[in-house]
C-alpha cells in the first residue's frame, strides 16, 4: 500500500474541464470562407467580423484553415491578390465534438494556437470552433448552473447516511470500460460524479474522485481490452478499485512517476501525451495499490476520505 504524500485541493474548474466536452462550449455559429475567395476580402471579413481566422470550407468539408497570420505573411511577400487557398494552412489540427474538453485545453495550450476546428467523429464535417475565450465563457455558465443543482442535492441529501440504521453501511456501484472507446472517455467518471454528489458527498471529496476515476478510465481505454471500475461508499471512505484486461505495465515504479508515457501516436495526438494519468491518480487518494503483470492486466485500489477535516494522508 502506497501512502500518498500530500493531499491537494481540486478545484470545481478543474473538475469541469475532465467532465465537460468539446461541443458543450464551442461556437456553432462559424463565420467561413470559400476555397475562392480572394486575399483582398479577407481583411474585411476579419475586420467586420472581429475574428482572427476562419476555416475555408469546401461544401461541407473544411479544407484549411486562414488565420490573420496568414494574412500579414501574405502582405509581407507582396499582397499578390489570389485565392485564400493558395495561402491558407492546409495541414489543421483539429479535435472531435464529443472529445473531452481538457484536450482541448492540453492543445491549445501545447501549440499555442488561438483556435481549433471541430469536427463530427462520425464523417469529419465541421461542426464548430473552439477558442480559450469559449473555454472560459462556457466554464463560467457551467459553475453558474452547477452551484444550483450542488445546494439542490446537498439539501436533498444531506442526512443520508445519518437516516440510515445498521452497523455498517455500504454502498456500491459497478461499471464497465470498453477498450478503444474514446469516445465514451469520461462517461464511468461522469456517471459515478453525478451518484455521489446524490449522497450529499463533500463537492471538494467528489472532484478527488470524479478526477481519480476519469484518469483510471482513459487509460484502461488506452491500454487495455476492457475494465470494471467497483466503488464501495462508506459513511466515511470511498474505496474504487479498478481492474483492466489487457496489455499490463511492464515498469510501475516508472509509470507512477509525472511525464513517463508509453502512449502510442495515435493517444498523443488526442492529448494524452504527458503521463499514463497515474501520478494524477495518486494526488487525488489518500491510500494508493497498484498491481500488473504483463500481458495480462492491471489492478488499481484507491481509497479516499469523506471527511474534508482530513489534513495529511494516512
Amino acid at each position: 500500500m502506497i501512502a500518498a504524500n500530500k493531499n491537494p485541493q481540486f478545484t470545481k474548474i478543474q473538475e469541469l474541464v475532465y467532465e465537460l466536452r468539446v461541443a458543450e462550449v464551442m461556437t456553432r455559429n462559424l463565420i467561413t470562407v470559400a476555397p475562392d475567395t480572394r486575399m483582398s476580402e479577407l481583411r474585411g471579413i476579419l475586420r467586420d467580423n472581429r475574428i482572427s481566422g476562419a476555416p475555408v470550407v469546401k461544401g461541407d468539408r473544411m479544407i484549411g484553415l486562414v488565420s490573420v497570420e496568414d494574412f500579414i505573411t501574405w502582405l509581407t511577400r507582396g499582397g499578390v491578390d489570389c485565392p485564400v487557398e493558395q495561402v491558407m494552412s492546409r495541414e489543421v489540427l483539429t479535435l472531435f465534438a464529443d472529445e473531452p474538453l481538457v484536450h482541448a485545453v492540453s492543445k491549445l495550450e501545447e501549440h499555442g494556437y488561438g483556435r481549433l476546428p471541430v469536427l463530427d467523429r462520425a464523417d469529419n464535417t465541421l461542426l464548430g470552433l473552439i477558442t480559450k475565450g469559449d473555454i472560459i465563457e462556457g466554464l463560467l455558465q457551467e459553475l453558474q448552473i452547477d452551484y444550483h443543482e450542488e445546494e439542490i442535492h446537498r439539501y436533498r441529501a444531506s442526512h443520508f447516511f445519518e437516516d440510515m440504521i445498521a452497523d455498517k453501511i455500504t454502498i456500491n456501484f459497478h461499471y464497465h470500460i470498453h477498450g478503444k472507446s474514446i469516445e465514451q472517455g469520461g462517461e464511468v467518471a461522469s456517471d459515478l460524479k453525478r451518484s455521489l454528489k446524490r449522497l450529499g458527498i463533500h463537492p471538494a471529496i467528489v472532484r478527488r474522485a470524479a478526477i481519480a476515476t476519469y484518469e483510471a478510465e482513459m487509460n484502461v481505454i488506452i491500454y487495455a481490452e476492457e475494465g470494471r471500475v467497483d466503488v464501495n461508499v462508506e459513511p466515511d471512505v470511498i474505496r474504487i478499485e479498478v481492474r483492466d484486461r489487457g496489455q499490463g505495465i511492464t515498469d510501475v515504479a516508472r509509470a507512477i512517476e509525472p511525464g513517463y508515457s508509453t502512449a502510442p501516436d495515435w493517444v498523443r495526438e488526442l492529448g494524452f501525451g504527458a503521463g499514463m494519468g497515474l501520478p494524477n491518480i495518486k494526488n487525488c487518494a489518500r491510500n494508493f495499490d497498484i498491481a500488473s503483470t504483463v500481458g495480462r492486466g492491471t489492478t488499481l485500489k484507491i481509497s479516499i476520505p469523506t471527511s474534508t477535516k482530513e489534513k495529511r494522508c494516512a
